[in-house]
């Protein structure tokens, strides 16, 4: 039974202490900016190609431009405060932001696994039946999939600020990187076990479900392959699947690992833990657009296109520079 939270007014910010034993944060905090800003100017970049350009207004598309604003809010979710902490040694959060954070890190990561799972089903569908998937996937339900994808997502997220908000604070020191669950959680006077619990039900049926059904479409697509008799299909199904299935082991791999290491039994010191953490954040929004539309033949061309007039232009400021300092030293 639990008293009205008295303590969140003594207690109105957390202090991180993620990376205290970290040994040199600036180069740490310098190597993760280069490394979030490039994730962040790859997927928007990816976002523009694929708004401006009518042609790519398909299906396919459309799920690769949300896995890429996705991505961002994943990334932005986090990034800041750690750059915060590693840069310019801003190390404290205010218990409102704390919680938004929370709640925005956690929904980003299921609408990450949402995203990776609707577009393994948009591929099997496409292959399995190419005359058909024209006019049963249109823009306006991929629209309407991934409208009802965050719907969903926000309904089942809703439940951690509902379980740790009422709960009484008993302590200032967060022991992680940024407001997660887990790290919310031990801040507060109850036993956090049976919320651990709960909440692993939870996460567990999401990341095995969307994993199951990754896997499930996959395997329905090796099958639609084995029977084609075209080698030309064949090629041309495989390689647009390797991009999805590049995206998913960078994203899964160190999701189960810090999941399956933590379930076991294993513990992780505080840098393993936050290398995993960093890792399966920053990794596949960073390997996404890179492997989905930069290899993409028409926006390589793009690219090249838009720095070749740069390139251009640069080159006429330059001869401008020179004819106005010729024709100054005549005077």
């Amino acid at each position: 039974m639990f008293i009205q939270n008295d303590s969140q007014i003594a207690i109105i910010e957390f202090v991180f202490a993620g990376f205290d034993t970290v040994q040199r944060p600036l180069a740490v905090g310098v190597s993760m900016l280069i490394l979030y800003i490039v994730t962040v100017v790859s997927n928007t970049a990816n976002i523009c190609f694929i708004v401006t350009d009518k042609r790519w207004h398909q299906p396919m598309y459309l799920f690769i431009c949300h896995l890429a604003i996705v991505d961002i809010v994943y990334c932005t979710s986090s990034c800041p405060t750690m750059l915060g902490i590693l840069l310019f040694g801003f190390k404290t959060i205010s218990y409102k932001p704390c919680m938004v954070q929370m709640f925005v890190f956690h929904l980003s990561a299921t609408m990450e696994m949402f995203a990776l799972a609707v577009m393994a089903f948009d591929r099997f569908y496409a292959i399995s039946n190419p005359l058909r998937y024209p006019s049963v996937m249109t823009n306006f339900r991929c629209v309407l999939i991934i409208i009802s994808l965050w719907l969903v997502g926000v309904s089942l997220l809703s439940i951690l600020p509902a379980s740790v908000v009422p709960l009484p604070v008993c302590y200032s020191t967060l022991k992680y990187m940024f407001c997660d669950y887990p790290s919310i959680l031990r801040l507060t006077c109850v036993d956090p076990e049976p919320y651990f619990n709960n909440i692993s039900i939870i996460t567990t049926c999401i990341m095995l479900g969307t994993f199951g059904f990754i896997c499930l479409s996959y395997l329905k697509i090796v099958i639609v392959v084995l029977k084609m008799s075209i080698k030309s299909d064949k090629k041309k199904a495989i390689h647009t699947c390797l991009s999805h299935l590049i995206v998913i082991v960078c994203f899964y791999v160190p999701t189960f690992t810090q999941a399956v290491l933590t379930r076991i039994g294993v513990v992780l010191t505080m840098e393993e833990r936050n290398g995993l953490m960093v890792g399966s954040i920053i990794g596949p929004a960073l390997v996404n657009p890179f492997v989905y539309c930069f290899r993409t033949e028409e926006i390589r061309k793009k690219i090249f296109f838009f720095f070749q007039k740069l390139n251009q232009l640069n080159k006429a400021n330059k001869k401008k520079c020179l004819i106005y300092a010729s024709q100054k030293d005549r005077f």
